[in-house]
Parts: C-alpha cells; structure tokens; sequence
C-alpha cells in the first residue's frame, strides 16, 4: 500500500474548483478531479450494480469494473486525512459465466409430475430404441420432464440458459483502494427486505434469498476524530458500535429504479462527521445522500450521469432546506434551538 499524493501540476486551477452545495450532472470520473483536494469527510455512495436497470444499459462488466476502479481511484487526493469512503453495493448474484458447469439439482419435492428418473429407465428398458418423444407420450408428460429428469438439468434460468454464479465485487474495490494508499477499514452489512423478485430460484435450489448489501469503509490515513457523542447512547449500543444494521427498504422505486432509504446515508453522516464538514456523493441518483446531510448541517457535493437524476436530486436538496428551515423555525419559537 503506497499513499499517491496529487502533484501540484494535477491540481484543478482554482477557476475550476467545484463549489460545494450543489449537484452537478457529469461522469464522475472527470468532476471528481474538480474537487478541493482534502475537502470532504465522507464520501458515501452506492454505484450502479451491473444488474442490468436502464442506466447500465450497454456497459460490459469489464467497462463496469473499470469505472469503479477509477472511481475508487480518484477519492485518495480529496478525502481529508482521517476521512472515509463507504460504499454501498451488493454482490452480483446471476453472473452469467457459461465456462463453469451447470448446477444440477434433483428436488422430488419440488416436481410437480410423479415420474422419476427411474419410471423413465424402466419405459426405456422395456421399449429399446425409444426416442425422447415416445417415452414422453408412454409416461404421459413432456420432452423437456423426460429432459429434465435424465440429466438432473433443472438448472437456474434454464437449460438454454448460460451459467450464472455469484460473483464477489468487494474484492476489487478493496484492492484498488489499497493501491492508491486508502486501506478497507471496516465492514457491514446492510439487511433490507428480501428481494423476492430477484430471487425466484428460492423455492428449488440452495440458494439463499437476496436480502442484505454490504457497506464498505475505506480510510484514508490521518487523524480520525473518534467522538460517540454524535449518537445518543442508546443508538451507539442499538447500531452505531454493530456489524449488521437492519434498515427497510424503499418501498416503492417510483422516480428512481434503484433508492436506498434515507436512514442509511443518515447513520453514515451522523457516525462518521461533524456539522459543516463536507459529504459527496459520486453517484447521487435521487438525491438520498446530499437530502440527509442538508438535513444534518453539513455541506454537500453530488455528481450523477443522468440528467433526470441530477435535476431530481436538485429538487430533493430544495426540499431538505425547506425541512431544515421548518425545524429552526419550530425550534426558535419553542426556544430549543
């Protein structure tokens, strides 16, 4: 592990420099160079997953990977000594990979048929030369049951399909990381509602439902302020100080296809800062991360590559001053602020 620090001929001219408090519509990878360097505390994001949603469209995974890499990269120069990246992402569980053998699963409980593969062995004993198709009329089921049954092929996604396995991706985050100096300090582990409609091989297979993420934080070496007096107590003991947080999800994608709950980027700006330091958001989507630091009194950047997104980001930031001012305003006339 080697700390890479920026020449000053890499430094953005100050013309250049990217105001804080405020969401910018561009590739992460050149705006990210815009930032001051050692200005933010928290950088806390959630990249797209390489699972196929609108936004990924036509980007192969060695172009997916390539980017986080980068992405990952360019945090060293503007996280403050002592700051943290967290990200937020999940391991992509139907890799395709047609090099690797099928998974051949034989569920009797399952089947919905009462014909095992040995009624078809006996009917192919009994009738030499019999093809697939005659067997399937003798028994009375289909090709694809005579199929299925003699070469144990109930297979995720399908015989016709290409192989899928879980592919890890903490691996090459935490290895890229390592490269430029910014060491994986700790992990957690994000459980959420099951994800059913990602998971519809749970009733036949091994396979385990999909319902947690992982929450990855990198350090950049420096002096870390350590103060638990930013959580209540109780939350210290109930979240703060635990490896596995149990947060709902976002009950309904409407305007985003992909939000995490606000609760999640809040733990992360309320453990990991103070008020008026800097938190960004690389990947802002629906304004989640930069909504909840306004709401926390701190400062703020977010980049996305959607227009829509940025501008709907925008209008999640509006509405977090609005919060924040409604709160003052409570607070002063009751004199608790």
């Amino acid at each position: 592990m080697q700390a890479k620090n920026r020449p000053a001929g890499d430094l953005p001219p100050i013309q250049d420099v990217l105001a804080v408090d405020k969401i910018y519509h561009g590739d992460s990878r050149e705006l990210l160079k815009r930032i001051a360097p050692g200005s933010v505390s928290l950088s806390f994001w959630s990249p797209p997953y390489f699972v196929g949603k609108n936004y990924e469209k036509g980007v192969t995974f060695d172009e997916w990977r390539t980017m986080l890499t980068e992405v990952v990269k360019l945090h060293e120069p503007i996280i403050k000594p002592g700051g943290f990246m967290v990200v937020n992402i999940a391991d992509i569980l139907c890799f395709s990979d047609p090099t690797i053998p099928r998974f051949q699963a034989e569920s009797y409980g399952a089947n919905r048929l009462p014909v095992r593969r040995e009624d078809i062995l006996a009917v192919m004993a009994e009738n030499p030369g019999a093809n697939r198709h005659e067997i399937a009329r003798i028994l009375g089921v289909s090709e694809q049951t005579v199929d299925r049954r003699l070469k144990n092929n109930n297979v995720r996604g399908g015989k016709y399909a290409p192989q899928t396995r879980v592919h890890l991706v903490g691996c090459f985050l935490e290895s890229a990381a390592y490269e430029v100096g910014m060491p994986l300090y700790d992990r957690r582990v994000w459980v959420k509602d099951p994800a059913w409609e990602n998971s519809q091989w749970h009733s036949n297979s091994l396979r385990a439902v999909d319902e947690f993420e992982h929450l990855y934080f990198f350090w950049k070496p420096g002096i870390t302020q350590v103060d638990r007096k930013r959580l209540h107590r109780e939350e210290w003991s109930q979240w703060g100080s635990r490896a596995v947080w149990n947060i709902r999800s976002v009950r309904a994608n409407d305007d985003h296809e992909a939000k995490f709950p606000p609760e999640l980027p809040r733990r992360m700006i309320r453990l990991l800062t103070d008020p008026g330091e800097l938190v960004l958001d690389c990947f802002v989507g629906s304004g989640t991360t930069t909504a909840e630091a306004i709401r926390h009194e701190r400062r703020y950047i977010g980049i996305d590559k959607e227009e829509k997104y940025a501008a709907l980001a925008t209008k999640a930031c509006e509405a977090a001053y609005c919060d924040r001012f409604a709160l003052f305003s409570e607070a002063g006339e009751s004199n608790e602020y």
